[in-house]
Order: C-alpha cells, then sequence, then structure tokens
C-alpha cells in the first residue's frame, strides 16, 4: 500500500491506509464528469478515469458512493465517502465546509434552450420578464442565478426531475448548465441548442473535495492533482472526455 500514516494524521487517511480502501463521491448524472448510462449502467468521464488512476497510485481498492451537488457537504462530513471527485466548483460557501484541492478544470455558465425556441434566441434574453429559467439545485449556478436574474423567474430543479426533461416539456425556456454538461445535449439530441456569452460568465474552477479536518489526506490528494498535470494523465484523460477546453495544467 503506498499510502503511509504519519503520527499527524487525520481521520480520513487513517481510515483508507486501514481498510485499503478509498470511498470516492460521484454524480452519475454529470456527462463527461462521472456519467452511468442508462443503457448499460457503465461509468464514463474524466473523473471516472482519474479517480481509478488515484486508486493506483495509492495501492488501494476504488469504491464509488452516488452523491450529487445537493448532497456534497453532507455526504463528505459525515463519513460517506473519502473525496468528491466530480469537478466540483470551488465557491467561497463550499470552502466554509469543505477542503479543496488545486483545481484541475475551469469553465463558465452557458444556457441551454430548445432550437425553436421563442422566448430564448441570444444571451440577453435569459433575464427577460416572464422567462423560466432552471437551474439544478444544489449546482453553483444556483445562487450565481439567483443573484443574476432581475426579470426572470429561477426555477429550481431536484430529482427524480431534470433540467433537460423540463426543458423539452416546455415547462422551463432555458436551464442553465457548465461546459461538461451542455455536451450531454448537444451530443445527443437535435432539439438543443447552447446560448452563450460574449464573454465567459462567471467562470469558476474545479476541484476535488474532501473534509477540512486531514491535512495530510489534502496534501496526498494535490501531490496526484499535480502529478496528472505533469506526467499527460489529465490531459489524456480530458480529451478523452471531450473536455480539452476547459483544462487548468497550471
Amino acid at each position: 500500500m503506498l499510502i503511509t500514516v504519519s503520527a499527524s494524521a487525520g481521520p480520513v487517511t487513517e481510515r483508507i491506509a486501514k481498510n485499503g480502501v478509498m470511498r470516492v463521491c460521484i454524480w452519475p448524472d454529470y456527462y463527461s464528469i462521472t456519467y452511468r448510462n442508462p443503457r448499460n449502467q457503465e461509468l464514463s468521464g474524466i473523473d471516472v478515469t482519474l479517480s481509478a488512476a488515484f486508486a493506483s497510485d495509492l495501492g488501494v481498492k476504488l469504491e464509488y458512493v452516488e452523491s450529487s451537488f445537493a448532497k456534497l457537504v453532507d455526504d463528505i462530513n459525515m463519513n460517506r465517502c473519502d473525496i468528491a471527485m466530480f469537478g466540483v466548483g470551488i465557491t467561497a460557501q463550499r470552502q466554509q465546509l469543505l477542503a479543496f484541492s488545486q483545481p484541475y478544470l475551469q469553465s463558465g455558465i452557458y444556457a441551454m434552450a430548445t432550437r425553436n425556441s421563442r422566448v430564448i434566441k441570444k444571451w440577453e434574453d435569459i433575464d427577460k420578464p416572464g422567462a423560466l429559467i432552471a437551474v439544478q439545485a444544489g449546482t453553483f449556478m444556483e445562487p450565481v442565478m439567483a443573484a443574476t436574474l432581475k426579470n426572470a423567474r429561477l426555477v429550481k430543479i431536484s430529482p427524480p426531475q431534470t433540467r433537460e426533461q423540463e426543458l423539452e416539456a416546455g415547462r422551463v425556456d432555458a436551464f442553465m448548465t457548465d461546459y461538461p454538461y451542455s455536451r450531454r445535449l448537444i451530443e445527443n439530441s437535435d432539439w438543443a441548442k447552447l446560448v452563450a456569452p460574449a464573454q465567459p460568465f462567471n467562470p469558476i474552477p474545479y476541484a476535488y473535495a474532501a473534509r477540512k479536518d486531514d491535512d495530510e489526506w489534502m496534501k496526498r490528494i494535490n501531490v496526484f492533482v499535480s502529478a496528472i498535470k505533469s506526467d499527460g494523465r489529465l490531459t489524456k484523460a480530458a480529451t478523452r472526455a471531450g473536455l480539452s477546453e476547459i483544462v487548468l495544467l497550471k
């Protein structure tokens, strides 16, 4: 086993070393990141590849724990998983509750609308009076859009509903998303269109998250992130997942 325990080790490091298992929180609905194909139940995405690489580097087994952005803080702090590896945006609110690695991706906010929408034709239409703009509950887009929208109405979507179902059914006029998730509709539907701002809107770095009370564990996570940036594994995994445009190598 390649993970070691020092006298200053915290609870996560000790648990992984003792059990030989790293429990990784993922959101299985996050296309290109940690996505479970509904047809065959197989997981794919950049952090499926990189979580397997991290477990291999540590010499431990890998166990996935299904999570979401709404459940993320509780799942980490209630010890349901040792690390969240599903493109977690670094926000001031989350930093109060979680520790973050150095970032490895960065994305701004985009809108998805229908190709025949009479309401949303360009970015400036998003805040039209009467427009219904959806966000996934618990994502960083929720507080950003709550502060941004002055005329449109914000609609928060929680499971079992999905943003794309609500959009296709006409119950919302657009939904806000990031670059990875936008690829899901662009690649798999002929009715959706990407509505992009002229300049990046609220770009935010993505990182891995863990508990705040184990500095040694976070140091080990950062060793891994530095390694995949320098040895090409991050670039290779991003290319495979179609995320080359948003990789952070420095």
